[in-house]
């Protein structure tokens, strides 16, 4: 069994989740969700990133503005629509069921003692 893959697919079933919980807070440049990502010990790449806010631009989830740089070309800052406040929400709800229905099934109600669970 190949572990690489089953963690890259648990991975992606968050991605999106954290990218939205980003621009949520306000508006967002890729090059900070990357960071932001990278920061949280979340690995995130361009070519990652680009076609998932392509297509939830495409879906209505989000939009941008074009911001003039003093150093460079013109920049994307992405942010929510109204649709994307609504789709984030139920997302969120996902996520709260998810996360303390796995913390059930695991026994892992938020402690991360290994040890105190051994005992």
């Amino acid at each position: 069994m190949n572990i690489e893959n089953t963690q890259s697919q648990m991975r992606k079933g968050v991605l999106e989740y954290c990218i939205l919980s980003i621009i949520k807070r306000g508006e967002a440049y890729p090059g900070d969700i990357i960071d932001e990502m990278k920061s949280a010990g979340l690995q995130l790449f361009e070519g990652t990133l680009y076609p998932l806010l392509n297509r939830l631009k495409n879906a209505e989830i989000l939009t941008y503005r074009w911001v003039e740089s003093n150093s460079g070309p013109p920049r994307k800052y992405f942010c929510l629509t109204g649709k994307g406040l609504e789709f984030y929400a139920l997302l969120e709800t996902t996520w709260s069921e998810l996360l303390a229905g796995v913390s059930v099934v695991t026994g892992n109600n938020g402690n991360n003692d290994l040890q105190s669970e051994n005992k």
